[in-house]
């Protein structure tokens, strides 16, 4: 009997240590990453992976600190990616229309890349017809960011730093960035922007990713999506994008969706003033929270799935693309063709061109200040 109860305690020891090993091995599949690829110089790329105890899961890669994929539930509880990207490492570095990229050291546009700071002119690069945009030819969506991932009390994080030295695409001062990426459990991804910089320089960091709330590979234009964004006023801009400097009213113009509107209700008006043209949106709207702290700045909601999207910044600004460019040679996951409209960005931010704006909010850095800058994407069903 001494025996038998001898091997019964061992049974049920190694039964426990099993059941434990079984839980503790749990708490790292939030968080795992595997290799991607190398850059053309040889850096390694790294996908990581980040999932909460209800399903959600992001994937980001240090190259470009891009959102790779979403996936969400929808009203069924059937999960699927939402955001547009690519299966492989190979298909971002030939031809990406930042695709789920980090967006610095300007996101959005900088009228001829001419700006003066302190009395001193700086000309950065032009690599959007006459003008600046996105950070220039390699700006941070380019670039492979040192990462570490890091089990925070509100869920896994992925912490992304990268050093952009003085005078990289002209800018001025060695800026010193730091991004985090934070997956809740009320399935919430949460960006946390910060930066510092040696010389007095500007910065205006955002995200990009593409959505399609009913899923990046079903074939759905987002014309349907119903939008909220809670502005009453918008920048109006000249033929290349560039902001005029006026702050106007969105009533009576496509440009209204302080109540739920369908992205497709307005978007072919062609209004020559509007700059909207054959294309659609690509305009930034002036938020009634003017970036003074978190507040949802826009919802949208796909009717067949349930799903909804709210994003929160704390950003006076957020730019609104329709995907104009997508036009079906950009071939993305599982071999879908992304046709004309089949995703949106919204982009929480600083006014374009704000460094030639005095009007607008300020842009400037200066050494001993930190730029912050949040950015909530928050995902549920109806």
């Amino acid at each position: 009997m001494t025996v038998l109860r001898s091997a019964l305690v061992l049974l049920l020891a190694a039964a426990g240590g099993l059941m434990g090993c079984s839980r503790t091995a749990e708490e790292p599949m939030k968080q795992q990453h595997v290799a991607f690829g190398k850059t053309p110089d040889g850096q390694e790329v790294t996908l990581y992976t980040l999932r909460n105890t209800s399903g959600m899961e992001a994937k980001i890669m240090n190259y470009g600190g891009i959102i790779v994929s979403l996936r969400v539930p929808d009203r069924a509880g059937k999960f699927d990616d939402v955001v547009l990207g690519y299966d492989s490492l190979s298909h971002y570095l030939k031809s990406s229309p930042y695709f789920g990229a980090l967006i610095g050291r300007y996101g959005n546009r900088i009228n001829k890349g001419k700006f003066s700071l302190q009395g001193k002119d700086y000309q950065v690069t032009v690599n959007d017809g006459a003008n600046h945009l996105h950070g220039g030819l390699k700006g941070f969506d380019k670039v492979v960011w040192n990462a570490e991932e890091v089990k925070s009390p509100e869920g896994p994080s992925l912490v992304l730093t990268y050093i952009s030295k003085d005078g990289e695409e002209g800018y001025p001062g060695t800026l010193s960035a730091k991004v985090v990426y934070t997956l809740k459990e009320n399935n919430e991804l949460a960006i946390d922007f910060s930066a510092t910089t040696d010389k007095p320089t500007v910065v205006n960091l955002t995200a990009h990713s593409y959505f399609n709330l009913a899923g990046a590979t079903s074939g759905k234009s987002i014309l349907d999506h119903l939008m909220m964004i809670d502005a009453d006023r918008y920048t109006p801009v000249d033929n290349g994008l560039i902001p005029t400097g006026e702050l106007k009213d969105v009533t009576g113009t496509p440009m209204d969706f302080r109540t739920p509107t369908a992205i497709g209700a307005r978007i072919n008006a062609g209004d020559p003033q509007l700059h909207l043209g054959p294309g659609g949106y690509d305009h930034n709207w002036v938020l009634n929270t003017a970036g003074k702290t978190l507040a949802l700045t826009a919802r949208v909601v796909e009717e067949t799935t349930g799903r909804v999207l709210e994003v929160l910044s704390d950003q006076p600004g957020v730019q609104f693309y329709s995907g104009n460019f997508l036009d079906g040679t950009l071939v993305g996951k599982g071999g879908v063709k992304y046709e004309f409209r089949h995703g949106f960005c919204l982009e929480p931010q600083h006014f374009p061109d704000s460094p030639n704006k005095p009007g607008f909010p300020s842009v400037v850095l200066e050494p001993g200040q930190t730029y912050t800058a949040k950015i909530v994407y928050r995902f549920s069903t109806q």
